[in-house]
């Protein structure tokens, strides 16, 4: 019996779920047999550099030299230069690039004109603050929620306000349609590199609720409203609408059907 789409993204999220709490055995373990083999191994591949969207250290924009169309990034940072070898992966703000010119106390980053123009970067600034998070290890704990480092879509900051008589804040971002028609009521959403869980969605607006400790240790506290930020849709929703594709001819359900029916 062929697999539906109906199945496919409650199977995929049950057997992540289980995988998250093991650093003992690969993902396919966990699978059911229902599930090609191939599809564990599609998703292997396209997270050879994987983050979890927890952020690990709030870094500097010291300088940025542009020669013709590239830019190179000059960024300070107390930890994460001690940890990075000439080639690393390292998510700046939510966008996977490779370090080079390590120093104590800084590295550097090229960045293509594709990646100024198309992401939260186009507002970048010398002094700016950026979050840092080094790629999960293979037997580290997984904290947040599977985040590539390759940017969806930019978003637009409505607003961080504090929740009254609470040291929480809601921030509120304008989604643009290629992210929001993945994004779900309580579903994980990385925005700026930090996974967040949304909170409220209305149409293209989303809200997150966020701890005291997430703007201190952030770069949330810096941005105003109107600002770029970089986004993230979750990693499964996009290989469920692959997925359908292949599958439509048992089933007429879409990727916003699913949305709409709370998955």
């Amino acid at each position: 019996m062929r697999i539906t789409p109906e199945k496919i993204y409650s199977q995929l999220r049950y057997a992540l779920s289980l995988w998250k709490h093991s650093a003992e055995k690969p993902l396919e373990c966990f699978l059911p047999v229902s599930v090609p083999q191939w599809w564990v191994y599609d998703i292997w591949l396209a997270e050879v550099a994987m983050f979890t969207g927890i952020v690990e250290e709030v870094g500097h924009v010291a300088r940025i030299e542009q020669h013709g169309e590239d830019r190179r990034l000059t960024i300070t940072a107390s930890n994460t230069p001690k940890q990075l070898n000439p080639g690393d992966s390292v998510a700046v703000s939510g966008i996977c690039l490779t370090a080079v010119n390590i120093a104590a106390g800084s590295f550097c980053a090229d960045l293509a004109p594709e990646t100024w123009a198309r992401t939260s970067f186009s507002r970048m600034h010398e002094g700016a603050l950026v979050n840092l998070e080094l790629p999960m290890k293979a037997n580290g704990r997984f904290g947040g929620h599977i985040v590539q480092g390759h940017v969806d879509g930019v978003g637009k900051l409505i607003g961080l306000e504090r929740i009254a008589e609470s040291g929480n804040w809601w921030l509120q971002i304008e989604l643009p349609r290629d992210v929001e028609k993945y994004t779900v009521y309580k579903g994980s959403l990385c925005i700026e590199g930090i996974s967040l869980t949304v909170a409220r969605l209305d149409g293209t607006s989303c809200i997150v609720a966020i701890i005291p400790h997430t703007v201190e240790k952030t770069n949330l506290k810096s941005l105003q409203a109107g600002d770029p930020v970089n986004l993230e849709a979750d990693l499964i929703a996009k290989y469920v609408e692959k997925m359908m594709a292949t599958e439509r001819p048992e089933s007429s359900l879409t990727v916003e059907e699913l949305v709409g029916q709370g998955f």
